[in-house]
């Protein structure tokens, strides 16, 4: 689903910005993938127009972009000439529905594309390319770009398949008020053709038949609201339904009346039945399809695509719009066997409100009359708006005991007002009707689940009153946390819960909780990170003639002075040299992808991504990493930046990762601890040759998972080839579960080899 931010500021008065909207959308259910501003056609003067060999009529044009660097784009509108003043698409604009790439048109590269005014969506002249003013400033954008959002939906939330449901959500959660629309409905008009409906699967079926247009475009707001999220704007009639589909979404049609014959009939198919959709792909039909036909036959398949035959072009005169409500498995049902989906079927799948029909029905005929004039000559209902009758018993006290969470009657019902739901009370059970576009909620544990949405998933952690066994959970957790730290060689510290003010001062910006009476000068805060205290410890150690060390602590800190103002942080650190000097082997320095690899270790398996930017305080500003997850900050490692290490009297190069929640990890799904296998380990070496910039983890990654026997690869030799090749060489380590033959030693080598030859594009080494 998508939409821009104005068409959103239609039903929603809000100060927020874009991007602090799409994170409300995502904190309440709706996750938004995407805030984005199309990429616009710019204004750009030709400054060379040369034809082109073997051609009648492509030019080759060198074009002035305003980037003080010519473009060369290849264009056959016959009134390209030097100087003038155009439009260009760029790579990566969308025009008529393509996305516009650089490519070669009869062995001439084209970067870009020259627009005529019907490709902008700004007019019907496509004889040539547009004629912009002289003094247009070259560079600047043609067309305004509407910012953008892109939400993928749920199947349970079809509200959210319209701008106005979308509004009404943030509404309830706090984003801003509610615009209520003037709906209204059309005064009914006598007309010469009625609707018969013949199957149950449509309760209501909505029409009006306008005379007298003249097709022309959509009003500027429709065009460039419909371009911005990827529908080419055609004319008015059709441009309406598109919109009113996005807008209200009640998916809609529209015939030209003068193509249909006698009145119109919502029927079942007959099996063989022929239907040519409007693209001209003819499609044989089953009992199972419903269809909207005339005297002559079928004219669309209902909820899923009009037919060839009663489709509008810039030719029709009169029109007959439709509104209705289908059955959601039939058009499923149908749209499925036949592989055709649509913004229309897409909606009706998932069910949309039944009572909007005779609104959507008057909005999209003014729309239409307003662009292209006319006048209504007859309007016809078949069947009856549903009456929404869901009427959901409902105690207060249910949320508590489905949650954990005591959340007070009056604040439950204002919630559910605010999203539009009726409340009526019997004593202390209520009876609740959401609103029709609601389908989605049907028992009471949906209402329970759209209050705690709407709440604030990040406020269940702090007011939930957990049971008892979940502390004995969190304990289990935690030790399985530690013990795979320890076998990483780490070595736990343990800490007093207190900090040292001056020195969180300069770690970081983080709240600082003082005490009232601290123990001693140098514990005078609640500490907000591990951090401090272990650094410490290093620093100590240090001055004793320690400088290597492996640490880690799992502890809470503290957020505020308030209760449930904490929670549980984990801090690595790594110092000095890997391994004393001694004459049988070499050492070296550890460093920050010591630390980062045990964050990785700890989140088994689980993708990542890793951002530079923004280092904290205590960081070096060129050797620090955030693991991220999508937005989400799983973890950050780095050195300590040598300002701060100056000012703790630290020497040792100080390798540091702080897990800032543990509770967070992906190791929460941490499956039980395999248990030592009787049988002896089994050693097999390997080496491949890959490209420079291929990481050696990828080989080593890929080698892991060729088989669930192979429980650790060690890499211990590389260097560089010299044809821009290098070599890596690592062994695996095969655990047994059972007795193995040298026939299954051999396939877990020819796994091995076939993984990391094929993912990593890696040729094994036979010298």
């Amino acid at each position: 689903m998508k939409w821009t931010y104005d068409w959103l500021t239609d039903y929603l008065k809000t100060d927020l910005s874009p991007n602090e909207i799409a994170d409300k959308l995502t904190r309440t259910g709706l996750e938004v993938d995407d805030v984005f501003a199309p990429i616009s056609p710019i204004a750009s003067r030709i400054v060379e127009c040369a034809p082109m060999d073997g051609s009648d009529h492509l030019h080759i044009l060198m074009v002035d972009d305003g980037t003080k660097t010519l473009r060369q784009v290849v264009c056959g509108a016959p009134n390209a000439r030097v100087g003038l003043v155009s439009a260009l698409a760029l790579p990566g604009c969308v025009i008529d529905g393509h996305e516009i790439k650089s490519g070669k048109l009869r062995g001439v590269m084209s970067n870009g594309m020259m627009c005529s005014a019907r490709e902008l969506g700004i007019g019907d002249d496509h004889s040539g390319i547009i004629e912009l003013p002289a003094d247009t400033k070259i560079g600047t954008p043609v067309i305004k770009s509407e910012i953008v959002f892109d939400a993928g939906i749920t199947p349970n939330r079809p509200d959210y398949l319209s701008v106005r449901g979308i509004a009404r959500d943030l509404a309830a959660c706090g984003a801003g008020e509610y615009i209520a629309p003037h709906d209204e409905t059309l005064a009914p008009v006598k007309s010469s053709r009625a609707v018969n409906i013949k199957t149950d699967k449509c309760p209501v079926y909505q029409f009006c038949e306008i005379h007298g247009i003249k097709i022309a475009q959509s009003a500027d707001t429709v065009k460039s609201r419909l371009g911005a999220i990827g529908i080419n704007p055609k004319n008015a009639p059709v441009d309406t339904t598109n919109y009113i589909c996005y807008d209200m979404g009640q998916p809609m049609h529209c015939f030209d009346a003068d193509e249909i014959h006698g009145d119109i009939t919502v029927r079942m198919a007959q099996n063989g039945e022929k239907f040519t959709d409007l693209f001209g792909n003819e499609h044989t039909l089953c009992d199972t399809d419903m269809i909207i036909a005339d005297d002559a036959g079928a004219l669309a398949l209902a909820g899923v695509i009009g037919g060839a035959r009663g489709m509008t072009t810039d030719k029709t005169e009169n029109i007959i719009l439709e509104s209705a409500y289908f059955n959601p498995v039939s058009v499923r049902k149908t749209a499925k066997r036949l592989g055709i989906s649509t913004d229309s079927s897409y909606r009706y799948e998932r069910g949309i409100d039944p009572t909007i029909t005779g609104i959507a029905l008057a909005r999209a005929a003014h729309m239409i009359m307003d662009a292209c004039g006319g006048e209504i000559v007859g309007t016809g209902i078949g069947g009856k708006i549903p009456n929404e009758n869901r009427k959901i018993k409902y105690s207060p006290d249910l949320f508590m005991r489905k949650t954990g969470i005591d959340m007070p009657a009056d604040k439950q019902r204002e919630i559910l007002k605010n999203l539009g739901f009726e409340v009526s009370e019997t004593g202390a059970t209520w009876t609740i009707t959401p609103r029709a576009a609601r389908v989605d909620i049907e028992i009471p544990e949906n209402i329970v689940s759209e209050l705690i949405r709407i709440y604030g998933y990040d406020n269940v952690i702090n007011a939930a009153h957990h049971r008892p066994s979940d502390a004995a959970k969190h304990r289990d957790y935690y030790i399985g946390i530690k013990r795979e730290l320890a076998s990483r060689g780490l070595n736990e510290a343990k800490s007093f819960g207190f900090g040292n003010s001056a020195v969180e001062e300069l770690l970081s910006d983080a709240p600082i909780v003082k005490i009232a009476n601290p123990i001693t000068k140098d514990m005078d805060t609640a500490r907000n990170s591990l951090l401090g205290n272990i650094l410490g410890f290093v620093a100590e150690n240090e001055h004793r003639g320690y400088p290597d060390l492996n640490m880690f602590e799992l502890g809470t800190v503290f957020d505020g002075d308030m209760p449930n103002q904490q929670h549980t942080q984990i801090c690595i650190v790594r110092t000095g040299n890997t391994a004393p000097r001694h004459w049988t082997h070499r050492n070296r320095a550890r460093d920050i992808y010591d630390v980062k690899a045990d964050i990785i270790a700890l989140m088994h398996g689980q993708k990542f991504t890793v951002c530079t930017e923004n280092p904290p305080h205590w960081a070096h500003p060129f050797r620090y990493g955030a693991v991220m997850q999508g937005k989400k900050k799983i973890a950050e490692f780095g050195e300590l930046s040598p300002i701060v290490a100056r000012a703790l009297k630290i020497k040792t190069r100080t390798n540091i990762a702080i897990i800032e929640n543990a509770d967070a990890l992906p190791t929460a799904r941490r499956p039980h601890e395999p248990k030592l296998s009787e049988f002896q380990p089994i050693t097999r070496d390997f080496a491949f040759v890959v490209d420079c910039n291929t990481p050696a983890e990828k080989l080593t990654g890929t080698a892991m998972a060729s088989d669930g026997r192979i429980t650790d690869v060690v890499i211990f030799d590389a260097f560089e080839l010299p044809d821009g090749k290098k070599s890596i060489a690592f062994t695996i380590t095969i655990t047994p579960t059972e007795n193995m033959s040298d026939d299954d030693l051999q396939k877990i080598q020819d796994a091995v080899i076939t993984n990391v030859e094929r993912k990593c594009n890696a040729q094994i080494r036979d010298k």
